[in-house]
């Protein structure tokens, strides 16, 4: 009886203790900082051991992986521009700590790596059920603990909104945005062409993923659906020849209208190879001013120019400039291989005061004309959130300045951060006059994407002044409608007009244009005008039974050049199926038109967007498709919460 008693009791203690094993595994939760103590998000951090595993840090630096089984693991921290050393940590049935501190890269300082000693017996679990431990980040693409070691790293997570976290409301804000009503439908008969110039801009897309990842719907102004679709890169064929880039057309049936059919003209940019890198001549224009303050401001922009530090070569040269109550020269044009200088210069950037953007302007144009690079990227970095209230305060003054600027050579982009008072507006039409781009820094992904991994596109032009212009055939085409790009139409006659200002064209950039068409015979309910009385409308010419549904033409000047060159191409009245190009634009293209409460709409909806672009995602190293599903399912449950709390 004896025996029995203890072998039950043997059996039930190796079971509760196989039980503990299972449901108490170990944990590691960790903080990365920077040498000064400020919180690197967007590190890459790869555990190696029994298991493998990869993540990122949160916004606030901050990391855990979850459910790990007992032994030794290793954990790699990575961060474009900054180093730290592999770092061993033993695991149990407890939650280990570790502070990890990243230099910047190029630097003598040494990496404090520092785990946390006096850990406490305290079971997983306890803590969990107490809330003990870092708190770490879930958003939309922002999973703790997934991915595998090697992996590509998970997409970007949101910086928290100060103003007023998870909800927007312009009551407590005064982010500004331009209202554009949206493109209406245009009969063919009374208006056959469609032009405008292109853009490359990429700011609303992750403007947009900032407000729906902090759980509010974004204004509509905010969205502008050609910035969200050229954000995404396609499989459109690399150009030939000495020209710029290649032109792709193709047409399908519209997913959110099956009567109608959707065209896409595509551009692709020739890419500069490492042989023929550009020399760069970089004059940075920091806002230090006292709205700069927060982390996801002027520390944000800190870090974004480190990344950027690391990349620069000895034939680069880089000037800082600031301006806030005045303007000063913060760093004189320095090599690129002199990072410990760059590095001193960026981490003594501090805010406080009011802002006098125009000045600064005049100075950082000035530092980039003194050191112009002939035949090379002569351009200012502008990095603020557009708060511009001391000296030149209106965008016609200050485009004004910019457009005088531009005519040195030296072209500007703008890097827009923050929230609360995020001038959208004034930051998109200096980028537009100043032969430039606009993109939004929403985390160090984003940073990371826009000035390191896709540099060439953001600071290397291939083509300015690019308008496209397309005749629409009468025989084929009831109506059409372009699909965003409304801030950037043009008059039929500035297409000729080399004088009239256009988009420019960066190194790799592909740009994509949606039109939403209606075929002859199908009804439109479009006003009218009475028959005119002294002329009668022109006939349809011979070549309108060609089967081609338009014709596509651009015009383009080379970056330092004064007369455009012209290419043309046809698109046949062929609808095919969709195709993995604008399978994926078309449903991004939705998703923006639900955004904005477009009247077009139809039958779109985020569940077939998000369907189809799972259908279509097609190649996603860095998962930026695979977070725009995620975002596409977020704002498909945030679509009702919004309207009772606007």
């Amino acid at each position: 009886m004896r025996t029995r008693i203890a072998l039950s009791v043997l059996v039930t203690s190796l079971l509760v203790a196989f039980g503990f094993a299972q449901t108490n595994p170990g944990e590691i939760h960790g903080v990365v900082i920077d040498s000064a103590g400020a919180a690197l998000p967007g590190v890459r951090v790869m555990l190696a051991g029994p298991e493998q595993r990869s993540t990122a840090t949160d916004a606030r630096g901050e990391f855990a992986f979850r459910n790990l089984p007992a032994g030794r693991y290793q954990l790699r921290f990575e961060l474009a521009g900054f180093t730290a050393p592999v770092m061993d940590v033993g695991v149990a049935t407890r939650v280990e700590r570790v502070k990890v501190s990243m230099s910047v890269g190029g630097l003598s300082e040494k990496a404090a790596v520092q785990a946390d000693s006096a850990q406490s017996t305290e079971t997983a679990v306890q803590r969990q059920g107490r809330g003990v431990g870092f708190g770490i980040g879930t958003g939309v693409g922002g999973g703790v603990g997934g991915g595998t070691f090697g992996s590509a790293p998970p997409p970007p997570a949101a910086m928290p909104a100060p103003y007023l976290p998870g909800r927007y409301n312009p009551n407590f804000n005064t982010e500004g945005y331009d209202q554009s009503d949206e493109n209406p439908f245009r009969r063919v008969s009374s208006d056959p062409l469609s032009t405008f110039s292109i853009d490359v801009d990429t700011a609303s897309y992750a403007n947009v993923r900032r407000f729906l990842n902090t759980g509010a719907m974004p204004p509509p102004g905010a969205v502008r659906i050609e910035e969200l679709i050229n954000y995404f890169r396609f499989d459109y064929p690399k150009p030939a020849g000495d020209a710029p880039f290649s032109i792709t057309t193709e047409l399908a049936a519209c997913p959110w209208n099956a009567r109608h059919r959707l065209a896409l003209i595509g551009l692709q940019g020739r890419e500069i190879t490492e042989d023929e890198n550009l020399a760069r001549n970089l004059v940075f224009l920091i806002d230090v001013s006292g709205s700069m303050m927060p982390a996801d401001k002027l520390p944000l922009v800190r870090t974004a120019m480190r990344m950027l530090t690391d990349v620069l070569t000895a034939s680069d040269r880089v000037a800082i400039v600031v301006y806030a109550g005045s303007s000063g020269l913060v760093l004189p044009s320095t090599p690129g291989d002199q990072k410990a200088t760059i590095h001193r210069a960026i981490a003594e950037l501090e805010a406080g005061g009011s802002t006098n953007g125009g000045a600064g302007i005049k100075l950082a144009y000035r530092i980039a004309r003194e050191h112009f690079i002939k035949g090379g990227v002569n351009r200012v970095v502008l990095a603020t959130d557009g708060d511009f209230n001391v000296g030149v305060t209106s965008q016609d003054e200050l485009v004004r300045l910019i457009e005088e600027e531009r005519a040195s050579g030296v072209f500007l982009s703008v890097l827009g951060v923050g929230t609360g008072n995020l001038k959208d507006s004034t930051m998109e039409k200096l980028a537009d006059k100043g032969n430039g781009n606009y993109a939004y820094l929403d985390s160090l992904h984003e940073a990371r994407k826009v000035l390191v991994r896709e540099a060439g596109a953001t600071l290397v032009t291939i083509a300015k002044d690019v308008k496209i212009q397309v005749e629409f055939n009468p025989a084929a085409v009831a109506a059409y409608r372009l699909i965003g790009y409304e801030n950037r139409i043009l008059k039929h006659e500035d297409f000729n007009d080399d004088r009239k200002d256009a988009g420019e064209i960066g190194s790799g950039h592909s740009v994509t244009a949606l039109y939403e068409i209606v075929p002859v015979g199908v009804p439109i309910d479009l006003p009218s005008v009475d028959p005119l009385k002294y002329q009668t409308p022109s006939q349809p010419a011979r070549s309108a039974s060609s089967g081609e549904l338009v014709t596509v033409k651009l015009r383009y000047k080379a970056p330092d050049g004064d007369l455009s060159r012209l290419l043309s191409t046809t698109l046949r009245n062929r609808p095919g199926t969709l195709t993995a190009n604008l399978g994926f634009a078309s449903a991004v293209a939705e998703v923006g038109m639900l955004l904005r409460g477009s009247k077009h709409a139809g039958s779109a909806s985020y569940k077939a967007a998000a369907a189809r672009a799972a259908q279509f995602r097609g190649t996603d190293g860095e998962g930026y498709r695979a977070e725009f599903i995620k975002l596409a399912e977020l704002a498909s449950s945030l679509r009702g919460f919004a309207l009772t709390t606007r």
